[in-house]
């Protein structure tokens, strides 16, 4: 059968070459057009770029028609701006991207120009274009250096990073092209849904989207969920109470699973918490553990347990300037502003002594897996992503094409070599950089966390070998330390390599070298530095290709293939030179988990000697099977949280969609209309059940609910009384009343302002809504796995349960819109005075201008409640009206005197009118 295969993909070539070779025609089309568009000036160009935007946008072309098109005109402007004219292999790329594939490139082969090409083409249609880039530092420098191209060609580019003014980020993202990191792109998706009015929000539709370390991004992070989160009880005290109990258990008393990676308390464990617990004074006596007021003391025990069991400082996070920050285990960099949810961090800041934030509750969350599938098409860029194939097409259905080097690859890989002890290992890895060093070639020594780059470090500095160190300690110097590891006798150790962004070229960096010596000098000539350090590094790179090329070693294999993969494909970029090899022990986290036992036989059967290396192909076989396996574990993990998070996905949608209908609609009577009747008709059905006498129903429970929901007191006995009234005659005669008490309110707040405070309070209602179901839907989580025990599948439990909860918000929702409409009322003469008195007096006191609130004329009069109604609620903040008064110091020419109005705010000249309206009128 082998056989055969063999055979068809000699005749038919394998689906990659299929569709290699489909896409030569297309290259050789933009290839032919070339000197067609290097006749034409800087002008033509863009009046080309305008020409094909009219093509698609007014004449509905499509974009595979002017495929060839764009990317001459593209490749013809990034010659002129960059100085790069794009290979035939990197157009290949672009086309792979443009028709939603991954393209699959080696290190160097760049990556960050072949993704100007389906993001020019894409950004014609006017809809914008999302490149995402794994970190801040990349994305600045990708938009400023790509953004040259698209000047060239007439597109607008911009650029979103954290902390940035809401003005600049909505500008950024109105550009054609806006470059941004995935997690800025989460987080701006949630914030828009969290926003009042559609002016406010940040993001204009997920149409198409090229993502960089696309493996990185969609897999390596998939499993964690961005949230948006608000502050919850402060419980600092129990968290350091109970951090300086765990330390007093021994092993008999927790069970610690290193491949699930949990721990659990055994029974003696328990009991051994709870004396603790007791003698600490934080569990009162006769209250025992599991005890239903116990939860909450349970809950921080297990954390306090996870955070020392599982989490390790140097590891797993840093402790810089008293914060706990986390690294990230797939590319070794620190994640500002990410916490741990569910009180973890908590308690690993409790661990460490440092402050204590306070707990969290969430606000919104969302995972990259859901939200990159909003995008209509989805695209990516990485050197790895053959191995994770099936998992791309499943979730994203996004294929992977391998694209060709522009020349043949001359890395040599090694087989691994395999020590008994970590010791050994080490020993070989510091006699292997000596040699290496000795004759002058650049090493990069990876590792897989900040302790074992820091203990290597230690060794290199005992041997006396010059090395420099790249970790999240020295994120800030990264592109730095990475542009010069190429240079002759560099020795660079690197705690992962994954989205670097900065190319290792031999001899080192020419554009960082000229940067580096204008910022030292600026009165120095760049043309003459340039031409200097280009003759320098002409020789530097003669004696490193002399050497042998960059020298990759690697101390441990990862879990995932891709990420030693990342690793390895540093050295041998552009046809260069290179070696690469792996040093492993069995004490190594991988061998030691997932199954060194059996190895640990052969070599012992062996009889190796101390520091002797066991090199065998069958070995790096039976460590790619260890890592296949921990690479489909971790696949199924991502499926089932993608399946639970499914369930919430589609009630995210419909929350999000419903908002923004509401923020678009002008006149949102009709929802909040439609809202009190079905309040009303379940109110009917409460309390007069349908199909029942006349005699089983509660009137005086369903007058009692008018006053309480709809602010009404109605004779609802006496209609009742009235021959031939059945339920349904009831339901619509109180809908009648209510609706003529609606009325009136709206005829004196006026319909502009009602609809302004319709809509606030149906959008406050909402928001408040989904918070709560959020948390209940942890809760539901947190538990639903136990329903496995009584033989049913938590899955389905959690979809019936996650509807059920849906339901009842969207109830609760109605009844809360209903009562708040129902209750607010325009305040009285008296008390607008009161209001604006207050307001005048507390600006005063911080000696700020004193800005003007909304809408009603003055003097509208107080809504006539009915005798014996309940008591009117407080006024809804923000929406019961104030009179329009002139600003004291008012000078119509002079806008600083206006003090800072909202758009909806009345204005300060004393008109009445919005603001929007009158002076705030755009020109």
């Amino acid at each position: 059968m082998l056989g055969l295969t063999s055979l068809a993909r000699k005749v038919f070539g394998s689906p990659n070459d299929r569709k290699v070779k489909a896409a030569r025609p297309l290259v050789a089309q933009i290839n032919a057009l070339e000197p067609e568009f290097a006749a034409l000036s800087d002008e033509g160009i863009i009046a080309k770029t305008r020409e094909l935007q009219k093509r698609v946008q007014e004449g509905g072309e499509t974009l595979d028609a002017i495929l060839p098109e764009a990317f001459a005109n593209c490749r013809e402007g990034a010659r002129r701006a960059l100085g790069l004219r794009a290979f035939d292999v990197q157009l290949m790329g672009g086309i792979f991207m443009h028709q939603g594939n991954i393209a699959e490139m080696r290190t160097g082969e760049g990556k960050t120009l072949v993704a100007t090409f389906p993001a020019y083409l894409n950004a014609l249609t006017g809809r914008g274009v999302h490149v995402v880039t794994v970190n801040d530092y990349l994305a600045r420098r990708d938009s400023e250096w790509m953004g040259k191209v698209y000047a060239q060609l007439g597109l607008t580019c911009g650029v979103v990073v954290p902390f940035q003014p809401e003005t600049e980020k909505r500008a950024a993202y109105r550009c054609d092209i806006t470059y941004a990191t995935n997690n800025e792109l989460g987080f701006d998706y949630l914030r828009d849904n969290m926003k009042g009015s559609v002016e406010e929000m940040a993001q204009r539709g997920h149409y198409f989207a090229i993502v960089d370390e696309v493996d990185s991004i969609l897999i390596d992070e998939a499993r964690t969920p961005l949230i948006i989160s608000g502050p919850a009880q402060d419980r600092s005290e129990l968290y350091t109470q109970i951090d300086k109990l765990i330390p007093s258990l021994t092993e008999e008393h927790y069970k610690l699973d290193e491949k699930q990676r949990s721990v659990t308390f055994t029974d003696d464990g328990n009991d051994a918490m709870e004396v603790l617990l007791r003698g600490a004074g934080i569990l009162p006596e006769g209250q025992h553990m599991f005890d239903p007021e116990s939860t909450t003391i349970v809950h921080h025990i297990n954390q306090g347990l996870r955070a020392h069991k599982l989490f390790f400082k140097d590891q797993h996070y840093i402790v810089r300037d008293g914060e706990v920050v986390l690294i990230d285990e797939f590319t070794g960099r620190m994640m500002k502003g990410r916490r741990l949810s569910d009180g973890l961090h908590q308690a690993i800041e409790a661990k460490e002594g440092v402050k204590i934030q306070a707990e969290n509750v969430t606000l919104a969350s969302v995972t990259f897996q859901n939200y990159f599938r909003l995008y209509e098409k989805l695209a990516g860029m990485t050197g790895t992503a053959a191995t994770e194939a099936e998992e791309f097409m499943q979730i994203y259905g996004l294929g992977v094409v391998e694209v060709p080097t522009n020349r043949p690859v001359q890395r040599k890989d090694e087989h691994d070599k395999v020590y008994r002890t970590a010791k050994e290992k080490y020993d070989g890895v510091i006699e292997s950089i000596k040699e290496a060093h000795d004759r002058g070639q650049p090493i990069l020594v990876g590792t897989t966390s900040i302790e074992k780059s820091e203990s290597i470090s230690a060794m290199l500095k005992a041997a006396g070998i010059p090395h420099n160190v790249l970790n999240a300690r020295q994120h800030e110097q990264e592109a730095q330390i990475v542009a010069d590891a190429g240079r002759f006798g560099a020795v660079t150790i690197a705690t992962n390599m994954a989205g670097r962004g900065t190319d290792i070229q031999l001899g080192g960096n020419v554009e960082m070298k000229v940067l580096e010596a204008i910022t030292a000098d600026p009165h120095l000539h760049p043309d003459e530095v340039r031409a200097r350090i280009e003759a320098e590094h002409a020789d530097e790179k003669a004696r490193v290709l002399a050497a042998g090329g960059l020298f990759v070693l690697g101390t441990e294999r990862h879990e995932s293939r891709r990420i030693d993969n990342q690793l390895r494909g540093r050295s041998g970029r552009q046809g260069d030179p290179g070696r690469s090899e792996f040093f492993l022990s069995l004490d190594d986290d991988l061998m030691r988990i997932f199954g060194s036992e059996r190895l640990d036989k052969v070599l012992s059967t062996l009889g190796m000697k101390e520091g002797e290396a066991i090199v065998h192909p069958w070995v790096n076989k039976s460590l790619e099977k260890a890592q296949a396996k921990v690479e489909g574990r971790n696949f199924d993990i991502r499926k089932q949280l993608l399946k639970f998070d499914d369930v919430m996905n589609d009630q995210r949608k419909a929350i999000f969609g419903q908002r923004m209908e509401i923020m678009q609609a002008e006149d949102i009577s009709e929802i909040a209309t439609d809202m009190r009747h079905q309040v009303i008709d379940d109110l009917v059905d409460q309390y007069l059940p349908p199909k029942t006498y006349h005699d089983d129903w509660d009137l005086d429970g369903l007058k009692q609910a008018g006053r309480e929901k709809l602010n009404m007191d109605m004779p609802v006995a006496d209609w009742a009384a009235e021959e031939g009234v059945d339920q349904a005659a009831l339901s619509e005669r109180i809908i009648q009343n209510s609706d003529t008490y609606m009325a009136e309110k709206t005829a004196a707040f006026g319909r502009e302002t009602m609809d302004q405070i319709e809509k606030q309070v149906l959008l406050q209602a909402i928001d408040g809504k989904w918070r709560e179901h959020l948390l209940m839907l942890e809760h539901l989580r947190s538990v639903i796995g136990f329903r496995s025990y009584a033989q049913r599948d938590p899955l389905n439990e959690y979809k019936t349960e996650a509807f059920q909860l849906f339901e009842s918000m969207l109830e609760g929702l109605r009844v809360q819109v209903t009562e708040q409409l129902s209750r607010i009322r325009p305040l009285t003469k008296e008390e607008q005075e009161q209001m604006m008195a207050q307001v005048l007096a507390a600006q005063q006191s911080r000696g700020a201008a004193v800005p003007v609130a909304a809408t009603t004329p003055a003097g509208a009069p107080r809504e006539a409640e009915p005798a014996g109604a309940a008591p009117a609620a407080a006024p809804v903040p923000g929406l019961t009206a104030m009179a329009g008064a002139r600003l004291e110091g008012f000078d119509e020419a002079d806008p600083s005197t206006w003090g800072n109005p909202g758009r909806n705010d009345a204005c300060p000249c004393g008109s009445g009118e919005k603001f929007k309206h009158c002076h705030g009128k755009l020109a």
